[in-house]
């Protein structure tokens, strides 16, 4: 030890005694060791926190690691030149050793010089308090996934715990056993708080919008990883985009940029939605296409809020009101009129999906044309739109993505011939979208299924599901799955192909329980 640092750690051991002496706490110790060796020494507040404690860097090394132990974690590579360089200021620990650092320490990270919220979302002086004073959390009813503020509970969760809560799951999702994290509670919770503060902010029309450039860059970066990122994980990113542009609509900013602002919002709050029907929970994911309509109708764009309602269409089309599906699809399409974009292309899709589901496999012809007479609408519409929305899977609409649909509209209408010959000009046309891939691979199983190869129609299905990692097995991904079984079981009740689908099954219905399906 240096003659400097020797004086250092002399001052603070008589400030510590002295502290101890009057019954201070040791963060209070700390910041007097602060003051009062920082001028001289340099003393950082995370370095007279330990000095406070009186202990080595290896026994501050040591309880982070029994910490990582306690929570089932890899050995962290943190040691005593990496936790010397975060007192010396040369470097800032990230936000995982950050929170260890605070639970050590007993103290939120501003105690420890840094001006960021943990991730954890929760206090560290004691489990469940935070400044001394308990935080519970909100209510939800046996039945019911919206907010209950039961009389004389505490207020709702704040936009900062809201975002704690989507930065944890975040962390969890992002360690190394993390596959697991589940959808539900206060996930559940956060989603919708921030939902309603935005509708709160676009319904009182009081203030206008303002959105730096780097938002709008992001929300197109959002829209490429709705392909190749799990939904969970993305939804947490999307959502914190979208409370960061909640937080600049509520302060008034030049008119000029009010459309840009709303535009965010509705793109924000329709690929919210988007990402909610991926994970299995149509309640929300209608909340959020109406935050995306609301935000939408704002701009006045047609072809916004077209888009935001061909997309809305969905929830409809997979959870079991083909006639709901049906009239959000036309609406869509008498909101983009004559426009060239991409609900132009979306929308007499999912009419023509609509009509299939309404009709089944044994339909009248009339059915097949208007069905075909859509699909038709929808490769015309698609010719003209603009080269930069037929490579966005997300906000525009893409030509792998017309095929997969028109396959799926065949295949509903029963037309196996036509429709396997779509499909695997679909399949050749994914590579990355993981949710797209299984689907097609089960249009596929059904086509062989119409045409009676009920070997090869439990192969595919089982194949499908094994190329799905827990992380995409929601109950939207489960549905079309387990209607190829029932179908598979009311024509051979027996086949031995079923019991290995089932079984493959199971798993994946066991896993998206733990994902909040709907």
């Amino acid at each position: 030890m240096s003659g400097r640092q020797h004086r250092e750690t002399e001052m603070a051991r008589q400030i510590r005694a002295k502290g101890l002496a009057a019954g201070r706490t040791a963060a209070q110790i700390a910041e007097e060791i602060h003051e009062a060796c920082g001028p001289q020494f340099g003393t950082t507040r995370i370095k007279g926190h330990r000095l406070a404690y009186g202990i080595a860097l290896a026994d501050v090394i040591e309880q982070v690691r029994a910490l990582f132990e306690r929570d089932s974690k890899p050995v962290p590579g943190i040691g005593e030149t990496l936790l010397s360089a975060y007192e010396s200021g040369l470097k800032r620990p990230g936000p995982e050793y950050l929170h260890y650092l605070c639970s050590v320490y007993r103290v939120e990270p501003s105690s420890l010089g840094y001006d960021t919220p943990c991730i954890c979302g929760h206090g560290h002086r004691m489990p469940g308090v935070v400044g001394g004073e308990s935080k519970e959390r909100p209510y939800y009813g046996p039945q019911s996934r919206e907010l209950i503020q039961l009389p004389d509970s505490p207020p709702a969760p704040s936009d900062e715990e809201n975002e704690n809560i989507l930065r944890r799951t975040l962390l969890t999702l992002l360690s190394s056993s993390s596959k697991k994290a589940e959808f539900r509670g206060d996930v559940l919770g956060a989603c919708e708080g921030i939902r309603r503060r935005m509708d709160d902010i676009l319904v009182s029309a009081t203030v206008s919008p303002a959105m730096l450039d780097q938002w709008e860059e992001a929300t197109l970066s959002f829209g490429r990883q709705y392909t190749t990122t799990a939904p969970l994980r993305l939804l947490c990113d999307v959502l914190l985009e979208l409370s960061a542009v909640r937080n600049a609509m509520s302060r008034r900013q030049p008119i000029d940029l009010q459309e840009r602002l709303c535009r965010m919002a509705a793109q924000l709050s329709g690929l919210s939605g988007m990402i909610m029907i991926n994970l299995g929970d149509h309640r929300l994911a209608r909340s959020f296409f109406r935050t995306g309509r609301t935000a939408a109708d704002e701009t006045g764009d047609r072809a916004l809020r077209a888009w935001v309602t061909a997309r809305e269409a969905l929830v409809p089309l997979y959870y079991g009101d083909a006639r709901e599906a049906l009239n959000l699809a036309k609406k869509s399409r008498d909101l983009a009129g004559a426009t060239p974009c991409a609900a132009q292309a979306m929308a007499p899709v999912v009419e023509a999906r609509a009509l299939a589901m309404l009709s089944g496999t044994d339909s009248k012809k009339e059915v097949v044309d208007q069905a075909k007479r859509a699909l038709a609408r929808a490769r015309n519409a698609f010719s003209h739109m603009k080269s930069h929305e037929r490579e966005d899977m997300a906000f525009g609409y893409t030509e792998r993505q017309l095929y997969f649909y028109q396959g799926d509209v065949l295949t509903k209408l029963g037309q196996t011939l036509e429709a396997e010959v779509v499909l695997d000009q679909a399949l050749e046309k994914y590579e990355d979208h993981i949710i797209d891939q299984t689907l097609i691979r089960l249009d596929q199983a059904q086509c062989r299924l119409i045409e009676g190869d009920v070997d090869e129609a439990a192969k595919l299905g089982r194949d499908a599901m094994k190329l799905l990692g827990p992380e995409y097995r929601t109950d939207f991904i489960m549905r079309p799955a387990v209607a190829l079984a029932q179908s598979i079981k009311a024509r051979d009740a027996n086949h031995p192909g079923l019991a290995m689908l089932q079984e493959e099954l199971r798993t994946g219905l066991a896993f998206g329980e733990g994902n909040g399906g709907a």
